[in-house]
């Protein structure tokens, strides 16, 4: 009988009429079904222990008393300054990834001037009652999750004696070892008392496409183009699938037993970015935020927000990014501009050049285009004093003296409440007067008149919640932005100033200049 006819039996083969394999082979058999058995588990169990992993830490770097420069400012009492930080690494790869060494220098720094940081728990009750622990804080909050917060910026806050917030993209932790943390990290992390963590998308943390172009935007902020069906998503299809997203989120915290996060950070900061939302739902998110969180943080805003009434009013709050390129004495400067001023802490501005903030303005203009020299060209230029440490002046005196109006060609302008959603603009020329209200409607109010004819004149502005008194040369008063809505956090913001010079270049007219300004109480 050929081998192809053997029909002989086994127990364990009985009546299949096939030659069974050998050992050899059976062994190679059993051994590839088992692989596929166990397989699964072993890469459920392969992620769980990555979720799980826990990096060594690194100890805080040293730093020499020589590499503090600068002395940042210390006012009577300032508002917290939130800062924004991303990942901390001795070796970085990105623009926003810190070194130890410099987030270490940055906290001396801070622990120097007297600063306290303040956890979540802190901050959040500042934006309800506008107090804090002490006079001098920070908020460090440090955004996506990653590992070197653990790894590496750990021991520099327990060498500080300071505490942050980490702000977690949920769906992302444990995912893509050794970039996120883990789920293992951030209980140690939390039971640490350094470290609170808040809220950053579950994975919503990305870009896609926005329109049949193919045109990149946050995920978040906008509705997104369906490409197999050749269409945006509805806005009911956004609105779902961001609060789908969010909620997500909130439960991950729920099930890794941490509190829930009273906090928001924007991905990408694209708050003030264009969106593809419909002009009467662009709040959408907004709503979709006030209603699992006490307020939303972002490094970019139409209008400066830094932590005080005007945000808290808004339940939005601007931090001061720092970046790997961020040196140490830039750190102190930026600082210095978020500082909270008080109006009798800074009664001439003209005298601090360095305050001064020119948007959009040639690079290297200076307070000099105020005070005589213009531009070199155009025939406009403005200034802001201190946009973030005065933005929630409201209850103010400002008095400025211009110099130099010649006919209907040039002219000089005083806002008050720059950044509110009331602002004030009053404009002299040689012999009128231009008050310009600009509330929140975005209809502007104009109301003009005459004035004697004269090279120069004095302004006088009072400014309260309730409207703003202006006198021009001790004459007639006007009020402006008379209102009913008392809230200074609507009227609220400090103060800018522009110069205006449209006669022919031929003419060779001077450029108008303030020659005095002061504020007080």
């Amino acid at each position: 009988m050929s081998p192809r006819s053997d029909s002989r039996t086994t127990a364990t083969g009985r009546g299949t009429g096939r030659r069974l394999p050998g050992p050899a082979v059976r062994s190679a058999l059993g051994a590839l079904a088992a692989m596929v058995v166990v397989t699964p588990f072993l890469g459920a169990w392969s992620y769980d222990s990555a979720r799980r992993a826990v990096s060594a830490q690194a100890a805080a770097p040293r730093v020499e008393p020589d590499a503090l420069p600068g002395e940042i400012v210390k006012a009577r009492a300032s508002a917290p300054i939130v800062l924004a930080y991303h990942d901390i690494n001795p070796e970085p790869t990105n623009e926003y990834t810190l070194t130890p060494q410099q987030l270490d220098t940055q906290l001396a720094k801070l622990e120097a001037a007297g600063y306290r940081s303040l956890t979540t728990e802190e901050f959040t009750r500042y934006l309800t009652t506008g107090k804090t622990p002490a006079p001098h804080t920070v908020y460090l909050t440090f955004d996506d999750g990653t590992r070197g917060l653990w790894a590496h910026a750990d021991q520099v806050l327990a060498k500080h004696k300071m505490r942050a917030a980490s702000f977690l993209i949920t769906g992302a932790v444990g995912t893509h070892r050794p970039y996120y943390l883990s789920w293992a990290e951030i209980d140690l992390m939390k039971a640490s008392g350094r470290w609170d963590f808040q809220d950053h998308t579950h994975l919503s943390h990305e870009r896609a496409a926005i329109d049949a172009a193919g045109h990149q935007g946050s995920v978040l902020a906008n509705r997104l183009w369906l490409a197999k069906e050749k269409r945006l998503e509805t806005e009911e299809e956004y609105r779902t699938r961001v609060r789908t997203d969010l909620d997500k989120s909130l439960r991950a915290f729920s099930d890794h037993h941490l509190p829930a996060p009273r906090l928001f950070a924007y991905p990408f900061s694209e708050t003030a970015g264009p969106t593809n939302l419909a002009a009467r739902n662009t709040s959408v998110l907004e709503r979709l935020l006030r209603e699992r969180f006490a307020a939303s943080l972002t490094n970019v805003s139409s209008r400066p927000l830094p932590a005080g009434p005007r945000a808290a009013a808004v339940r939005q709050v601007q931090r001061l990014e720092v970046m790997r390129a961020t040196s140490t004495d830039t750190f102190v400067k930026q600082l210095n501009e978020w500082v909270t001023r008080s109006p009798a802490e800074i009664p001439e501005p003209l005298r601090n050049p360095e305050q001064w903030r020119f948007p959009g303005s040639p690079s290297g203009t200076g307070l000099a285009a105020l005070t005589g020299k213009g531009v070199a060209n155009g025939t406009y230029v403005s200034a802001v004093h201190l946009p973030m440490g005065t933005a929630d002046w409201n209850t103010y005196q400002v008095s400025a003296t211009v110099a130099g109006l010649s006919g209907t060609k040039t002219s000089a302008s005083v806002e008050v409440g720059h950044g509110s959603l009331v602002p004030v603009t009053v404009t002299v020329s040689e012999a009128g007067l231009r008050v310009t209200e600009r509330p929140a409607d975005g209809t502007a109010r104009v109301t003009t008149g005459k004035l004697t004819p004269a090279a120069t004149h004095r302004l006088d502005l009072e400014v309260s919640p309730g409207g703003v008194r202006i006198t021009v040369d001790g004459g007639h008063a006007v009020v402006a932005r008379a209102t009913k809505q008392l809230d200074p956090a609507r009227t609220s913001g400090g103060v800018s100033l522009a110069v205006r010079n449209e006669a022919d270049k031929a003419a060779k007219v001077a450029w108008p200049r303030f020659t005095a300004l002061r504020v007080k109480p």
